[in-house]
């Protein structure tokens, strides 16, 4: 028993310290937004499309990055994914058009996280830990990669202000690269065969006739929407309502504190309530923290505030998301499983970046965009709340 807790300490560390990387150098994509338009003369919407394809692709590659870590294991797909991270960040640091930069920062960098964040990293959590402990041990991982958004984003800006925003990108390349190393720690094997086990198959089609699992997926949407729009648009957001820049800053690097405390409280509420419901009372909160931040006067404290509260809302949606997959469907295929429901989320992160940047440009106002992230909110709240949290008749089957 103390070698088996060893072993899961040892792996919730090194995945802790993975998505401490990967999450914390994307935390801060933002702040390269101002700084990269202004020298090459764009508009917001050609960053904001680069950044919203970047999620497109991580989206659309996890569902495949996830079927492979769970049939041999998310070492060497954690491997991949770290190393065409860094490069994407080394070739961001060198682009020079649009074009360019879909690649480093849409492609290239979309490939890589979909390898080293959250559908890959909680699958290997989720095998390494018995049941009763899964959802604060998601919660935990979680949080490390929120504390990675908070330490990440000064450090992304004393960069970028020492060194200017193309070294700043190489610099954060190489930090990226200490994932390849990383991956020693994640002592994730396949499960072994007990019998006839699903195939991908038999458990895609278990999933795509599981009304919780479309509901939860279709919740999913919502979050990505809010979190990329904010957190790529938010900075440029302020600066607009004439507050300093530093200010943009800040209240990203507050999201990512709170989240640190959002997400480990949500992985311990989830091992104790019904985590479909903790969905539907985070999406309200949401809606009530955007209305406020809208309905208030936009000043500095206000910024803080709304930086505390929505931190706090931010990622808890993961590991009850997650963990709720885990419920439903067992662990054997939770990395593609889980990997499917993050593509909606992602599609909702494409479409949360790039509208931003598009409703920007065509009225020179954010105010619609949140408008629509208050009513997805509430449709997200909606959507969660029928879901239940009962595994199914297969699971069922062979615990008794």
């Amino acid at each position: 028993m103390t070698s088996m807790w060893r072993t899961s300490g040892w792996v919730l560390l090194g995945s802790a310290l993975i998505l401490a990387l990967s999450l914390g150098v994307r935390h801060g994509f933002g702040l390269f937004l101002p700084p990269m338009s202004a020298e090459f003369g764009w508009g917001r919407e050609v960053f904001a499309f680069a950044i919203a394809l970047q999620n497109l692709i991580w989206g659309l590659a996890q569902p495949f990055t996830g079927a492979l870590a769970d049939r041999f294991g998310a070492a060497k797909v954690v491997m991949i994914g770290g190393v065409l991270y860094a490069v994407g960040l080394l070739f961001m640091g060198l682009a020079d058009s649009p074009l360019s930069l879909s690649v480093s920062a849409g492609l290239l960098i979309g490939i890589g996280l979909s390898g080293t964040s959250f559908s890959v990293i909680l699958g290997v959590v989720g095998r390494a830990l018995p049941a009763e402990k899964r959802s604060m041990g998601m919660g935990i991982a979680s949080a490390a990669g929120s504390f990675g958004q908070f330490a990440m984003l000064p450090g992304t800006l004393g960069l970028i202000g020492w060194l200017g925003w193309s070294s700043a990108l190489l610099v954060l390349g190489l930090l990226v690269a200490l994932i390849v190393p990383l991956v020693s720690m994640l002592k994730d094997k396949p499960l072994p065969s007990l019998g006839h086990e699903q195939n991908l198959s038999e458990a895609l089609r278990e999933a795509c006739s599981h009304s919780g699992f479309w509901l939860l997926a279709f919740g999913f949407f919502v979050c990505g929407f809010q979190v990329v729009f904010i957190g790529v648009h938010l900075p440029a957001y302020l600066v607009d309502q004439h507050l300093p820049a530093t200010v943009g800053t800040t209240v990203l690097a507050l999201i990512g504190l709170f989240n640190i405390f959002g997400t480990y409280t949500a992985g311990w509420l989830g091992g104790r309530m019904s985590k479909p419901r903790l969905l539907t009372g985070l999406y309200l909160l949401r809606a009530v923290v955007i209305g406020l931040f809208l309905w208030l006067p936009v000043t500095q404290l206000s910024a803080y505030l709304f930086g505390m509260a929505m931190g706090f809302l931010w990622l808890s949606t993961v590991p009850l998301t997650n963990g709720t997959v885990a419920t439903l469907f067992g662990v054997r295929n939770l990395s593609m499983l889980g990997g499917i429901v993050f593509l909606f989320h992602q599609l909702g992160s494409f479409l949360g970046g790039w509208l931003g940047g598009v409703v920007y440009d065509r009225t020179g106002s954010y105010d619609l965009i949140w408008q629509v992230a208050i009513l997805l909110s509430l449709l997200a709240a909606a959507l969660n709340w029928p879901v239940r949290e009962r595994p199914v008749a297969r699971l069922q089957a062979s615990v008794a």
